[in-house]
């Protein structure tokens, strides 16, 4: 069994997270951590071989550095905030290990979207993305439209494509990367309906982030392709 606490618990994401988590044959929730549940984060690291941060961009890093440095592996689904720092921690044990892994989206549609984008990146003349998220998204643009110009970038060898934020009340996450080029467009569109949509990669990172062989790592597609 795989004893995982899950941070910002108390949240839509996280809430779904721990439900996740409780119905895995190979997973025990061992703590949700909180502020409105009356839990922090270092009242579950003793019990934990994983920390799932759905928490804030304010207190990410923190909470990421300080699993690290109790040896706990963390998956991060948490975006809008600077993961360089992560580069140099190390646990406070130096006989104890402890894996990164940031995953801007953990819908597997997603993932192979901006694997798709960043394929036809290549051949298209230019680019722009749309992100649409319900109005209580904390950070614009998304993690996931970061990471997907990022490596529209990478695969084109030019500059990031626009994007464009979205936040209105009915909308959960949606992202669509439009390319045109002479006498063409070609649209790549992936519509979150529901959150249970990131469980099955939240579970699979779960699962993997103490056999990665580099840390921190970033993007679920490290443990698909």
């Amino acid at each position: 069994m795989i004893r995982v606490a899950v941070s910002g618990a108390a949240g839509r994401m996280g809430a779904t997270v721990c439900d996740a988590v409780q119905a895995a044959q190979d997973m025990e929730l061992v703590g949700r951590a909180d502020p409105r549940l009356g839990c922090a984060l270092a009242d579950v690291l003793d019990a934990a071989e994983v920390v799932v941060d759905f928490s804030t961009p304010e207190v990410a890093l923190t909470n990421a550095l300080e699993c690290v440095s109790a040896g706990v592996h963390v998956v991060i689904g948490t975006t809008g905030f600077d993961p360089a720092p992560l580069a140099d921690a190390r646990p406070s044990d130096p006989g104890r290990r402890a894996n990164v892994l940031i995953a801007p989206n953990f819908a597997i549609g997603a993932v192979l979207m901006m694997r798709f984008a960043a394929e036809a990146a290549r051949y298209m003349a230019k680019a722009e993305i749309i992100e649409l998220h319900h109005d209580a998204k904390l950070d614009a643009p998304s993690g996931t439209a970061a990471r997907t110009a990022e490596l529209m970038a990478a695969a084109s060898g030019g500059a990031p494509p626009p994007i464009h934020s979205v936040r209105l009340p009915g909308l959960v996450a949606h992202q669509e990367v439009i390319l045109g080029d002479l006498g063409q467009t070609l649209s790549i569109r992936h519509d979150t309906i529901s959150r249970e949509s990131f469980m099955p990669g939240v579970l699979l990172a779960v699962r993997r982030v103490g056999a990665l062989g580099s840390s921190p790592t970033v993007g679920l597609e490290s443990l698909l392709f």
